[in-house]
């Protein structure tokens, strides 16, 4: 506002300085006369030479009669001429002989824009002043009417941005053909009609942050040759009721103009969750709002061939009416990629980017188990920036595997420096988890180990499966627990004392026994049933409580039960250490020396 209105100032300004301008030019001579001093007038005018003197001022305007020739003089200040002139001992006879006139020294024209200039400017800048604010009032009076339009924007593939298609969507094959279908249908409907086949009016895309449902939504856009509108949830709630349902209307209406279209609704959670769910889920203007989608999804009026795509990484909270059939007709589960999905999706995100040819993007794969597609292009881009951190020209694997345990666990802290004995402790501690893991069945290949602390550990031991894992056995959770409780074993039997460095696998030991009790039913005595009802509040979006649906006997015997398995793996734990002394020994030495050792490394030792 304040850069217009000094615009606008300055047009005036440069207005005002033309006329100016103009003023000097009309005034200015365009003949230079030439200047004699008053006493040379004196002469002249007693010669009789002078025809014409004319005071504008302090200055004289002379004109002589050879020639009219012009000359130019200046009077004392504040002295009348003709008393200047006969101080200086002019002849009152030749003084009378010819004309002298006066004249205002601006001019005519001067003299006119003098005097309407003070008038007419406080008027104009008073007209500027209305008018900028007439022309504001009238911009907010129009963004008033267009308060409860929709936000929904139209994808437009010609931008000059490179296109998404589904061939850059790696993994997610059976997504990619059940979105296939739906483009097919708009493209060749003809093909389903004369089966009887309608159009699905929705498809709800559910999985994990980061897994790709955004960008399959883009791959729609730039495969699909109808008109592709997309929205967020959060755009259609306000703090007025009845404007979310307004742009709901707007958007199904624009869609419905030029149908067949596709309605792309990110983050669906925002303004579908479950009505009447308890505290914060009477939010009347989202009710409203989640209202008219339902009824514009499949209500008394829907022919127009509309789809809508929503994403949600929240299913659990959606409101029954949204996901039932007719409303979203298809949910396309997207699931964390497999080993061979990471290669493609870590290939896809290398294409610009220099890799070095020893590069094998299979053992980053592996490496990296559990990560999401956005994960995966985090890592690339962390190797990237390590590679030109160290001035090198292309990305080595050093740098990929170096990328993937600062994505997984943080950068390194070289800053903090253990002691001497702290160092020992760390070094015990991180052997011991190495060797009880390298020892036991059912455990997880070591990739690394290292005293140097990242993130929020000290030190840490990598430990990656070899394949993909859908399901976990009690043999496996028993060897994860000997595992996770080897370190305080290690400290126990080397320095006869325990540290806080322990703490954090004392708690994942302990949730892990819990869970294998309560919830998977992983217990001899108690049997296959689960304990504990979790309630849920949808508007905090999280657990909140946990009831007990069990006696105080069963409470017990659970927590016997508990007692049982951990201290059954600190004593598996403890057996392999004891046995192995001399290797747990041999490990710890060698990391005080190197501070990393890596899975070649390791294993020579181990064996």
């Amino acid at each position: 506002m304040f850069k217009q209105f000094t615009k606008y100032i300055s047009m005036v300004f440069l207005i005002l300085l033309a006329a100016a301008g103009l003023v000097m030019i009309f005034q200015s001579p365009y003949d230079k006369a030439e200047n004699v001093s008053v006493s040379e007038l004196v002469t002249k005018i007693n010669a009789g030479q002078v025809k014409e003197i004319t005071v504008k001022g302090d200055n004289l305007d002379i004109v002589l009669k050879d020639g009219d020739k012009k000359l130019v003089s200046q009077k004392e200040t504040g002295v009348s001429t003709f008393e200047t002139l006969l101080n200086l001992g002019t002849d009152k006879e030749k003084l009378s002989a010819f004309n002298i006139q006066v004249k205002d020294e601006t001019g005519t024209i001067g003299m006119v824009l003098s005097s309407i200039i003070p008038i007419v400017l406080p008027f104009l800048l008073i007209i500027l002043i209305f008018w900028f604010m007439f022309n504001k009032a009238q911009k907010g009076s129009t963004q008033a009417f267009s308060f409860g339009k929709s936000k929904a924007r139209l994808a437009n593939q010609k931008n000059g941005k490179k296109r998404v298609t589904f061939g850059d969507v790696a993994g997610l094959i059976e997504a990619k053909e059940e979105i296939s279908e739906i483009v097919e249908f708009l493209k060749d409907p003809k093909k389903f009609h004369k089966l009887g086949a309608r159009i699905p009016r929705g498809i709800l895309l559910v999985g994990s942050p980061g897994t790709g449902k955004t960008l399959l939504a883009k791959a729609v856009a730039s495969e699909a040759n109808v008109p592709f509108y997309f929205v967020s949830g959060s755009e259609f709630v306000e703090m007025f009721v009845g404007v979310g349902a307004n742009r709901v209307r707007d958007m199904f209406d624009l869609a419905k103009k030029t149908a067949p279209a596709i309605v792309f609704v990110d983050e669906i959670d925002a303004v579908g969750r479950h009505r009447g769910a308890g505290l914060g889920g009477g939010h009347d203007e989202r009710e409203q709002t989640l209202n008219q989608i339902l009824v514009e999804m499949d209500g008394f009026d829907t022919d127009a061939a509309v789809i809508v795509m929503a994403a949600t990484n929240r299913p659990d909270i959606l409101d029954p009416a949204l996901l039932r059939p007719g409303r979203f007709d298809r949910r396309i589960i997207l699931d964390e990629p497999s080993m061979k999905d990471r290669e493609e999706i870590l290939k896809i995100h290398a294409l610009d980017k220099p890799l070095s040819k020893t590069v094998n993007l299979k053992l980053v794969a592996e490496r990296t188990p559990g990560l999401s597609g956005a994960d995966l292009a985090n890592l690339i881009n962390e190797a990237a920036i390590l590679a030109a951190r160290s001035n090198q020209k292309e990305i080595t694997q050093d740098n990929l595997f170096e990328a993937i345990e600062k994505v997984i666990l943080g950068p390194e802290r070289r800053s903090h420096i253990f002691s001497k004995k702290e160092k020992e402790i760390t070094a015990y501690h991180e052997a011991g988890h190495a060797l009880v893991a390298c020892s036991l069945p059912f455990t997880d290949p070591v990739h690394k180990v290292s005293i140097v602390s990242r993130g929020r550990a000290g030190g840490y031991t990598l430990k990656l499966p070899a394949e993909d894992k859908h399901l976990r056995s009690r043999s496996e959770f028993e060897s994860e627990l000997a595992v996770l409780l080897s370190g305080y074993a290690a400290e126990k039997i080397v320095f006869k004392d325990t540290t806080t460095g322990a703490s954090n696998d004392l708690k994942v030991a302990s949730d892990l026994a819990r869970r294998m009790i309560t919830q998977y039913g992983m217990s001899d005595n108690l049997g296959p049933i689960t304990f504990g009802e979790k309630e849920e509040l949808v508007f905090l979006g999280k657990e909140i409580s946990s009831n007990k649906n069990y006696s105080e006997t069963i409470a017990f015997q659970i927590d016997e039960e508990i007692k049982k398995l951990i201290t059954r793996g600190l004593t598996s734990a403890k057996k392999v250490l004891t046995q192995k002394i001399d290797t747990l020994h041999k490990i710890a030495k060698e990391l005080i020396s190197k501070e990393t050792l890596e899975q070649k490394d390791f294993y020579a030792l181990v064996r």
